[in-house]
């Protein structure tokens, strides 16, 4: 094109730059960078065992789109940044207000989560109406994996939690308890864990098949009116055994789900399953279910 018909072609050129820049949708909302597994979570939580993961407990109010801020409950010898710096900014960017905090065991330590399953829950429950508070909702969503998914059974069930939750999502949670050697596998995944198996965890107590705690959970029905349950396990399971059975709630209205049935290639185990792409697309889907989408594998 020679410079005349440029110049010619400018203001054209120009004002069709300003309509596509004025029609593209602005991206006001930060950006958070996901961790790709839980190996990467947990040396990034060695300075600071305490600190948030990136999109979580950030000063955030819920926006009509998605009105419930997400409370994400940790799992068994996890803490904030190695169990949730997967879901946790996935979440976040999707626009949602995401919150979490530590539980169970010194704030400080690699190791947290370890502490009675009913303490951990009553800490749940100080810390949602705290959330509550703090963004003016009327409601939360929880997502709890592991431990903290029995934690979220146990609140809104046995402390009454249920008319401040609307959905609750467990994460391959212990809901029917577990075994002791199952509980030990996941011990080696983090560095000091299996040292603590035992008497010095006593949430791992609380999860055996048949604890006091599970029985309280288990006795009368697990679900409470209200609350939208959804259970996502993989068949790569081997710390809630036996795979589903351990996990899933047979009630009326739960939706159980292994995670191979939407994404059969999918290769996340017990303790990946917060970084998984198909959990981040089904963790989506039931937070908001009237705008369910494709999940990408």
């Amino acid at each position: 094109m020679s410079s005349r018909k440029l110049r010619r072609w400018l203001p054209a050129l120009a004002a069709i730059a300003l309509t596509l820049t004025l029609a593209a949708p602005a991206d006001a909302a930060p950006r958070y960078p996901v961790t790709p597994n839980i190996a990467v979570g947990i040396a990034q939580s060695l300075p600071n065992p305490a600190a948030s993961p990136a999109g979580v407990n950030v000063a955030c109010t819920p926006s009509a789109a998605h009105p419930r801020p997400v409370v994400l409950v940790t799992g068994t010898f996890g803490n904030m940044i190695d169990d949730w710096s997967g879901l946790g900014p996935t979440l976040a960017n999707a626009g949602y207000c995401v919150y979490a905090t530590p539980l169970g065991g010194n704030a400080h330590a690699l190791i947290q989560t370890i502490g009675p399953v009913a303490t951990s829950a009553r800490q749940v429950q100080t810390f949602v109406d705290q959330v509550l508070t703090k963004t003016g909702a009327s409601q939360v969503d929880l997502v709890g994996h592991s431990q903290g998914g029995l934690i979220g059974e146990y609140y809104l069930k046995v402390l009454g939690g249920a008319p401040k939750v609307h959905a609750f999502v467990g994460l391959s949670p212990t809901t029917h308890g577990t075994s002791l050697d199952g509980l030990a596998y996941l011990a080696k995944v983090f560095p000091g864990g299996e040292a603590l198996v035992g008497a010095a965890c006593a949430a791992c107590a609380d999860q055996i098949v048949g604890s006091s705690v599970v029985k309280a959970v288990e006795s009368g029905g697990i679900t409470q009116s209200g609350v939208d349950y959804t259970v996502l396990e993989t068949r790569n399971e081997w710390v809630v055994t036996p795979a589903g059975t351990a996990a899933f709630i047979n009630e009326p209205g739960v939706h159980n789900k292994w995670i191979q049935d939407t994404c059969p290639f999918d290769f996340a185990d017990h303790g990946s399953l917060s970084y998984s792409k198909t959990v981040y697309g089904l963790t989506l889907n039931a937070l908001d279910p009237a705008h369910a989408t494709a999940v990408r594998c």
